[in-house]
């Protein structure tokens, strides 16, 4: 089976069987052109370490690919002349490479996987960058005014903070997906009338998010005020948010909405669209959330992802205690 043909193959299957967004379909078709690229350079070896192909060319038959082509290739990633990538990007690259190469022994055009052993350079942790709940509220209130878009924009704000959506997330949503719980099946009725956010995430798997008063009350504001407005200028769509020929929001239209209110905000910190997300998790946690309960509500597969947010409020409650306990430094 030749490479790219194969590669094709692979695209296919994870767009129909994993849900997975253009986004992140185009992400995996640079992460393998770019270990086609590569390897098209190096000598064709089988997993002996014998010349398989007579010298260095294109991959022309999957079935020759071998472990030292994605050992190789992570030790390329890591020492590149140009520059070496940091360890998340190999990972993530890699990650790519190994889903490829599963899928290749899956339709038995390889014996065995051989990017089951492989594994990427230890990446250091990085914690997540949240901002304070004042620095939050200086950030959303930055955005003031009756307009369609101050509305728009102060509805965008409010909503991801609310729920921890991610970016791609909220301009995804519909209409519809804004709703109460009398929508979902098997609530009690003094519950009916909450507000929620049905969320569809990675995978194309739903949940459900409370949305907040405050949410609600600049959702509401928008709905009736500002996205009539917004509609008029395009075709019909069920998107919540419009941009300003009618159309879905973009996730580039959405980034700057957050940019100029941080600007605006004059905060110190960096904000981005994933600093509304880790600032949810973290402020949740501090409030006395369960992290399972915060697990679900970001969409987490595992809670393990979640526990990071676990070391944030950790490290705030040490530098509380060094700061205000009279013995807690000699």
């Amino acid at each position: 089976m030749p490479f790219e043909r194969a590669v094709q193959d692979h695209l296919r299957h994870i767009a129909i069987e994993r849900g997975l967004s253009p986004h992140t379909l185009s992400a995996y078709r640079r992460d393998l052109a770019t270990f086609g690229e590569w390897i098209g350079t190096q000598p064709v070896v089988d997993s002996s370490g014998a010349d398989r192909a007579g010298g260095a060319g294109v991959l022309e038959d999957v079935g020759r690919l071998a472990r030292a082509d994605l050992a190789g290739f992570v030790q390329y990633l890591t020492t590149r002349p140009e520059g070496p990538l940091a360890p998340r990007s190999v990972a993530r690259m890699l990650s790519s490479v190994r889903s490829f190469s599963a899928f290749a022994a899956g339709e038995g055009w390889l014996p065995l996987d051989p990017g089951a052993s492989v594994r990427p350079p230890k990446a250091p942790m990085r914690l997540p960058k949240a901002i304070s709940v004042h620095d939050m509220e200086r950030l959303i209130g930055s955005v003031v005014g009756d307009d369609p878009v101050q509305l728009r924009d102060r509805a965008l704000l409010e909503l991801l903070y609310a729920t921890g959506a991610r970016i791609s997330e909220a301009v995804g949503l519909s209409v519809d997906d804004v709703t109460t719980l009398a929508d979902v099946d098997e609530v009690s009725d003094e519950d009916t009338d909450v507000s929620v956010v049905r969320v569809t995430g990675k995978g194309n798997k739903q949940r459900i998010v409370p949305l907040g008063s405050y949410a609600r009350a600049a959702v509401d504001a928008y709905l009736v005020r500002a996205r009539p407005v917004f509609a008029a200028r395009g075709t019909a769509t069920p998107a919540l948010f419009l941009g300003a020929r009618g159309a879905r929001l973009s996730r580039q239209s959405a980034w700057l909405v957050i940019q100029a209110a941080a600007e605006r905000a004059e905060l110190a910190a960096h904000v981005s669209p994933h600093t509304f997300r880790h600032s949810f998790a973290t402020h949740l946690l501090e409030g006395g959330a369960d992290v399972r309960v915060v697990q679900e509500l970001l969409g987490h597969a595992s809670v393990a992802t979640t526990q990071i947010y676990t070391l944030v409020t950790a490290d705030m409650l040490r530098d509380v205690y060094q700061t205000a306990h009279p013995r807690a430094r000699r």
